[in-house]
Parts: C-alpha cells; sequence; structure tokens
C-alpha cells in the first residue's frame, strides 16, 4: 500500500541545515524509511496559468519521495497568513482574542485546500491513502471526496484542539468541523484534545461519539489518540556527534564554567518566552548565589514576521531581554544570550547535551518535541533536568521532568534553581523514567500506530452497538 503524506511545508533532511517545526522534524526520517510520499508547498506561489501543472520538483528522500507544489498565488498569503495562522492557530492555542481574519481569508483557505485536493489526483492510486496533516488543511478530506476519491484519508492535528467555546469564536467554524468529518480517522496528540474535540461535535453540531465513532453525512469517522514521538536512537547518535562540532565548543567555551540553562522554540505567543525571562530574573533575585554562575540560552527562531502579533511579540521580548541584562549584568557576565536565528538539528543536539536544565515552557502546546529531544541528547551518566509546563503535550509521557505552570512566575523560578542544584543521582533516575518512555512512544510507532488504525477503520468500522439509537436522536435533535 502507498502512502501519500500531506502537509503545508515539506523539508529536506541534511543535518546541517535548520528545520523549521517538529512536524518535519518528526516527518523526515518516517518518509525516508517508509517509502511514503510527502506532498507540500514549494515555498513559491504561482498565477492561475502557471499552477496547472503545479509540481514544481519531485525528488528521492531514502526511499521515499518529496513532490512541492507552487501555490496559487491569489489565494496563498490569505491562505496562510490569514485564515490558517490568523484564525485558527490562535484558537487552538487558546488565544480567541488575537483573531484577526476576513471573509476574503476564510475564501483563500478554502480555495488551496481545494487546489491541493486537485494535485493530489495524481497520486490517487488503487493502493493509496492519504494522510493529512496539521490545522492548514481541516477542509482537505472532503475535497479529495467531492473529486470522488473513495481511498482511505486521515488526518492528524499537530496542535492542541482547544475547549469548545474557544473553537466557537473561529469565522465558519461549524462549517469547518463537519468538513473535517470526512476524514476516515481523526488523530490527536492527548486525550484531552480528543475530549474537547468530541464535546464540540456534541454541542454544536448534535453529533455524539459512540467509543469515538461518529456517524454523518460522510459516513464513519473514527477518533484517537496518537502521541507523536521522535527518532530516538537517531537523536542519541546526533547528540554523541555533536560533541566536537565548532559551535558547541564555542558555547562550552564561552561558558567558563558556568551552567547553562537553554531554551530552543519558535519565535510564537504559544511559547511563553517573556514568563520565562521573567522567571529567569525571579530566580536570579531569589537565589543571588547563582548570579554569574548560570547563564540563559535563548534560541528564537523567527516565525510568521509579516503577521502583527508575531512582530509585537518580537519587539516586546528583545525589549524584556535587554532590560534583564542591563539590571544584573556584569562587564564579563551577561545573564541571557538571546538569538533570533535557528540551527540545525545537529547542532541543537550538541546544545541540548551541553545544557543542565532544559526549560520547555509553553502557555499551551500539541506536544513539544523539544523537550524530548532535549531528554534523548543527554549525558546518562551525566543527564540535564527538564523543566516542562504542564500545558505542554509532553508533559503527559514525561511527568518525570520538574513539571511547572507557565503563568506562575515565582512556581518556574523555583523549579530552575531546583534543577539547578539537584544531585546527579536524581538527575539520573528522572532522566531514565523518561527516556523509557521515549522509547516506548518512537515516532516510528506514532507513525505505523496511525497508518495500520487508519486501514482498519477504512476497511471494516467496528460500529458500537447502540450507534442506530445515537443516530436517531442525533436526527431528532438536528431536525
Amino acid at each position: 500500500m502507498s502512502v501519500v503524506v500531506v502537509s503545508n511545508r515539506v523539508a529536506r533532511a541534511k543535518a546541517d541545515e535548520p528545520i523549521a517545526g517538529g512536524l518535519a522534524a518528526a516527518l523526515i526520517p518516517m518518509v525516508k524509511e517508509s517509502g511514503a510520499i510527502w506532498v507540500g508547498s514549494s515555498g513559491h506561489a504561482a498565477d492561475a496559468t502557471q499552477t496547472k501543472d503545479s509540481f514544481a520538483k519531485i525528488e528521492s528522500l531514502g526511499t521515499g519521495a518529496l513532490a512541492t507544489v507552487d501555490m496559487p498565488a491569489k489565494h496563498y498569503l490569505g491562505y496562510y497568513e490569514g485564515f490558517a495562522n490568523s484564525a485558527l492557530w490562535p484558537a487552538l492555542h487558546s488565544r480567541p482574542d488575537l483573531i484577526h481574519v476576513t471573509a476574503e481569508h476564510y475564501g483563500s483557505y478554502r480555495e488551496v485546500n481545494t487546489f491541493m485536493a486537485r494535485a493530489l489526483l495524481r497520486f490517487s492510486k488503487p493502493d493509496a491513502m492519504f494522510w493529512v496533516q496539521d490545522y492548514h488543511f481541516l477542509t482537505l478530506g472532503a475535497e479529495l471526496r467531492r473529486l470522488n476519491i473513495s481511498r482511505p484519508i486521515g488526518f492528524f492535528l499537530h496542535t492542541p484542539w482547544a475547549e469548545r467555546r474557544t473553537m466557537a469564536a473561529i469565522p465558519h467554524h461549524a462549517d469547518i468541523v463537519r468538513e473535517m468529518l470526512a476524514y476516515d480517522l481523526i488523530g490527536f496528540q492527548t486525550v484531552e484534545d480528543r475530549q474537547n474535540f468530541e464535546d464540540y461535535l456534541r454541542v454544536e453540531l448534535g453529533l455524539t461519539a459512540v467509543d469515538g465513532t461518529i456517524a454523518t453525512e460522510w459516513g464513519w469517522t473514527q477518533l484517537a489518540t496518537f502521541p507523536i514521538g521522535i527518532d530516538v536512537e537517531e537523536f542519541v547518535a546526533r547528540a554523541n556527534k555533536a560533541v566536537g562540532r565548532p559551535e558547541v565548543s564555542r558555547l562550552r567555551a564561552s561558558l567558563q564554567g558556568a551552567k547553562l540553562v537553554l531554551g530552543v522554540d519558535r519565535l510564537d505567543y504559544s511559547k511563553g518566552l517573556a514568563n520565562r525571562v521573567r522567571a529567569f530574573e525571579r530566580m536570579l533575585e531569589s537565589e543571588p548565589n547563582l548570579k554569574r554562575a548560570v547563564s540563559l540560552l535563548q534560541v528564537a527562531v523567527p516565525s510568521r514576521g509579516n503577521i502583527r502579533a508575531y512582530r509585537e511579540l518580537k519587539a516586546e521580548l528583545a525589549a524584556l531581554v535587554s532590560e534583564v541584562n542591563g539590571r544584573h549584568g556584569e562587564v564579563d557576565w551577561t545573564p541571557i544570550r538571546y538569538l533570533n536565528k535557528g540551527f540545525s538539528q545537529l547542532t541543537l543536539a550538541g546544545f541540548y547535551r551541553t545544557a543542565l536544565v532544559g526549560l520547555v515552557t509553553p502557555l499551551h502546546d500539541g506536544m513539544n518535541l523539544v523537550a524530548k529531544e532535549y531528554v534523548a541528547a543527554q549525558n546518562p551518566f551525566d543527564p540535564g533536568v527538564l523543566v516542562l509546563s504542564s500545558f505542554a503535550g509532553a508533559a503527559k509521557e514525561l511527568d518525570a521532568a520538574l513539571l511547572v505552570n507557565p503563568h506562575d512566575i515565582d512556581g518556574m523560578a523555583r523549579q530552575i534553581a531546583t534543577a539547578l542544584t539537584m544531585k546527579v543521582e536524581e538527575r539520573r533516575e528522572r532522566w531514565q523514567t523518561m527516556m523509557t518512555k521515549l522509547k516506548r512512544s518512537s515516532v516510528q510507532s506514532w507513525f505505523s500506530d496511525f497508518l495500520h488504525t487508519l486501514s482498519e477503520v477504512r476497511r471494516a468500522p467496528s460500529l458500537p452497538a447502540n450507534l442506530p439509537r445515537v443516530l436517531e436522536l442525533a436526527g431528532r435533535r438536528s431536525a
């Protein structure tokens, strides 16, 4: 059976090039190993005449392939910067106050989903399964069905699914969710995300899930949880190799014996970066003995710079870091090193290995693979400590980390200080517990579990015995 993976972006597999986002980092090894075709935007837009033959390039990636598509110029900005990232992204991350879209943005979102469905027709082989990734293509499954694609189509959401009232703030939310039910299988990062989705269906659409199964005009849709992982062994090898890289050596030398606290994130309001900086400063104030003995390196990769909320965040964070350094810095010591650029996975693995403390403190996150990468990169004999937001999906698995509330500045400050002074025996015990869980829920398991479930759901859906009664009641409610 051939697998066609679809996402907004694709990524190359060069170890020395930055990779933007956990989705890309997770999918590269799976495409290489599985023989799947990964389809996404080329990063270029074309006018209507040029997009008739829209595939810019198809190239091999291990046993699989990458296929890139030139998106329609008329609609791409409205789709990507508009509806996807100015309506869906803020709502999914529980920030409906940042929704700022127009009717034209929604129209462009639907047009690009339709366009991608047509582009995928060339891959609609008799044995094909389509696996659509993330919030950019919520309605793609329905568009494929309208083109008479009867093959299995699954969807996985890499972000959270927020609670019902927040999702109802999205313009056209009900239409979008109805279209999502054209997928045979919808996967979520956590049980809470799936439950939020089921609650939305029940209250907003009058549909009740029975054992995770929904019956609609499209047929049967199965809802399930598939927490994404990483390629643990590959990342361990990468961290071992990265120790001698020039950037990593320079970082270690520059510390002059000080302990390193590390944060690695996209520059996004969901990551809680301002609160993280405030907590680090509070720790310096409450633990003056740690001054000059510790330094925070915050890597904040630029993201969506054309969207106002991101420009404002960039300015706010730069000003905040400057203020903290101005209050606490010395001529030979800078408390916070703040970098607005990306690094390769290989270099980041070396940074993770160097840091005694990994700070992963988002306000709301789907999984956050940085948390898992940090753990995998550690020296088994002298591992660092993960300080992890309880609002990241990873906290459901990595509960041996020091869990924090990212809104509690004082609480985070105390946990950072605890991590910096933790004895090596406790660090090893916590690390070993988390590594065991990482190996059990690897990206390989995530990939195979989803596709196996999709094939089983499509072949012979197991319908609960009381489903006819549920459908009858739902029909009366909507009448």
